[in-house]
């Protein structure tokens, strides 16, 4: 498969199997992922990575806390927000992304960018490998709750967390817009 191939093939998986990510090969992966461009070899990023049934049910757990006073959560009945703690909990693997905070504006956006370039090759290994994932960066990422009850420092912010497994299907393509009606020549 080509690069290209991988490109075009990888899709954003919600339904995961029971088959368990081996540690191993999320490290393998994440050991080619950081090669990403990241300007003054800074290398903003670091993993929480939640793979044990009590690891995975402590992330469910934080994740239903932090966002508890969202409108959407208060509508939603107590039997829903179990169903939705136990999916959680019973995705194979999450990948925390943390990164560091930087107090100038402009290293600081070149940090989110390395990190971001870290998840899309990360990704891209992963979908090789048969193993596929969500980026998440619904609003609990920014929770104190999330946040301490992870571990993550004050001078450090949560860029996203990868729900990953196994999957039985492959969501079809949607389409994108050309290159060409977004280019603009000069």
């Amino acid at each position: 498969m080509t690069i290209a191939d991988t490109i075009r093939s990888r899709r954003s998986i919600r339904s995961f199997n029971a088959q368990p990510v081996s540690t191993d090969l999320i490290v393998e992966l994440l050991n080619d992922a950081v090669w990403a461009p990241n300007h003054g070899m800074r290398e903003p990023w670091r993993f929480i990575l939640a793979e044990r049934a009590e690891a995975k049910e402590h992330v469910a757990s934080l994740m239903l806390e932090s966002v508890q006073n969202m409108k959407l959560m208060k509508l939603m009945p107590g039997k829903l927000q179990q169903a939705l703690k136990n999916k959680i909990s019973r995705m194979p693997a999450h990948l925390i992304v943390v990164m560091k905070n930087e107090k100038d504006p402009h290293k600081q956006e070149e940090d989110y960018a390395a990190v971001s370039c870290v998840i899309q090759n990360f990704q891209l290994l992963a979908w090789e490998q048969g193993l596929g994932m969500i980026w998440s960066t619904m609003e609990y990422i920014h929770s104190p709750i999330f946040c301490e009850g992870l571990s993550v420092k004050s001078d450090e912010r949560i860029v996203g967390v990868l729900h990953m497994g196994y999957f039985d299907k492959t969501p079809k393509p949607k389409s994108r817009t050309s290159a060409e009606q977004k280019l603009t020549l000069l």
